[in-house]
């Protein structure tokens, strides 16, 4: 009976594969229908894999931004990597974790392999490596580390170049995800996850204050202003936590004034800063304690109006937190325009490894379109493909069309080794100049000067 049972179960899944490639089944039919059968998303795409895609089914979710023939995903064949084990470096939440170790999960019965996910936060990464490597005691394969902090792991060597990669990353790759996976024009990263803030603001008190969500510096500030005066306190938010936080603020507002983070004394930089400080007395007193978690609390609580964070606020907020009412856009331009920070986490394969072609197999399968489907889904993560968005919720697509408009904008920050110093030097800029007041150019004059030590290696 069992072996009949299963025989029925595959029957049935390929009845499903068959209507699906012949248009009768969209994709979110076909997939919950394979999961009634204890299918994965990512099992189901590898078995695709191994079929012609429907051509009605090549073109991207979002219209754009890739060809049908881009859109056919490219996922597999693998290897098979029977009684090898591969060590990934990765730190994720919790609920990020069960997800993740899914597509591990479908990886390891598609090859054979053994994976252990070993939790490294981003910070410690190289520090870890430059340990085993000195030991000759080196204990990971494959590692994901924030595209901000990549220069060191090339500089010292720790990790291998992926010559390559142009063959390996999909043709629907996010083309501002590419700059920051090279170094001298040779990749030693291929992508991972991609982050970009966006703007969350509470259209019912904006209804209730009579304002408009702010499209310029000019408008944020009459906005902020406003609010404040209806309110009696300050409601709009920028993060202003020291180190990260404060980085990421002040190198958008530099950006967007046509200034550059790592020459903070020109006339371009001097502007961010001021208008910062202009802009001060009406934020809410919460901002110098704003951060990626915290900004969520102040916006679920409503003691903030206007701040921008990450995309995984989005299910915090909206998904968890019942506030329908939050809604996003892509943020407000100054001088130059409108940029934002491209964050998020790369794979880079660790120096020497005996498994190289298992970690790059690895990579592969995660770009796939289905994964990278499943981690929009599930985890509201942005994909690194143009073509992943179309298993997304239908109240989540407004969210992911914010996403993708602000990656448009989105940009690496400067690759350098010594950013982290560059990180404090900005804090403690905007310390003296936004919480505290003083004079902007004499203030910027001083601290560049810390900066030009680091550039010279002082």
């Amino acid at each position: 009976m069992e072996n009949r049972n299963m025989s029925g179960d595959r029957t049935a899944l390929n009845e499903l594969l068959q209507a699906y490639l012949d248009g009768r089944l969209s994709r979110r039919q076909l997939a919950a229908r394979a999961a009634a059968l204890g299918v994965s998303v990512p099992a189901l795409g590898a078995l695709l894999s191994a079929r012609p895609t429907r051509a009605q089914d090549a073109t991207p979710a979002t219209g754009e931004g890739a060809s049908p023939e881009a859109a056919a995903d490219e996922c597999g064949p693998f290897g098979d990597y029977e009684g090898q084990t591969l060590r990934i470096s990765v730190a994720l939440a919790e609920t990020e974790a069960a997800v993740f170790q899914e597509v591990i999960d479908a990886f390891q019965e598609m090859t054979g392999g053994e994976i252990e996910r070993v939790n490294i936060e981003s910070e410690d990464v190289i520090r870890t490596l430059e340990a085993q490597v000195e030991s000759g005691n080196v204990e990971i394969d494959l590692l994901t580390q924030d595209n901000n902090s990549l220069a060191p792991l090339v500089d010292q060597g720790l990790v291998e170049p992926i010559p390559n990669a142009e063959e390996i990353l999909p043709e629907t790759t996010i083309e501002a995800l590419k700059p920051v996976l090279q170094f001298d024009g040779t990749y030693y990263f291929l992508p991972a996850r991609p982050n970009v803030q966006i703007t969350y603001y509470n259209e019912n008190l904006f209804e209730q204050y009579g304002v408009e969500p702010p499209q310029t510096w000019e408008e944020l500030l009459q906005v902020a202003q406003t609010i404040e005066e209806q309110a009696g306190v300050g409601q709009v938010s920028i993060q202003g936590v020291p180190g990260g936080a404060v980085g990421v603020t002040v190198t958008q507002f530099l950006w967007q004034a046509g200034a550059d983070p790592l020459n903070i004394n020109t006339p371009e930089a001097v502007q961010a800063f001021e208008f910062l400080q202009e802009l001060e007395p009406y934020l809410t007193p919460q901002y110098p304690t704003a951060t990626f978690d915290t900004t969520n609390t102040y916006i679920l609580n409503e003691s903030v109006a206007l701040a921008q964070n990450w995309p995984f606020g989005v299910n915090v907020i909206v998904q968890e937190g019942g506030k329908e009412e939050v809604k996003t856009y892509d943020g407000w331009e100054g001088p130059a325009g409108n940029a934002l920070v491209l964050g998020g986490d790369v794979f880079g394969i660790v120096k020497g490894t005996p498994n190289k072609e298992f970690a790059l197999d690895f990579a592969r399968y995660f770009m796939c379109r289905e994964v990278q489907e499943k981690l929009v889904a599930e985890l509201g993560w942005p994909a690194i493909r143009t073509d992943a968005f179309a298993a997304v919720e239908e109240w989540q697509q407004p969210y992911f069309e914010t996403i993708r408009e602000a990656l448009e904008v989105a940009q690496p920050r400067p690759n350098v080794t010594y950013w982290p110093e560059v990180e404090r030097i900005l804090t403690d800029a905007f310390n003296d100049i936004v919480t505290g007041g003083a004079p902007v150019e004499e203030t910027l004059d001083r601290y560049q000067e810390e900066i030009e030590a680091l550039k010279s290696g002082g």
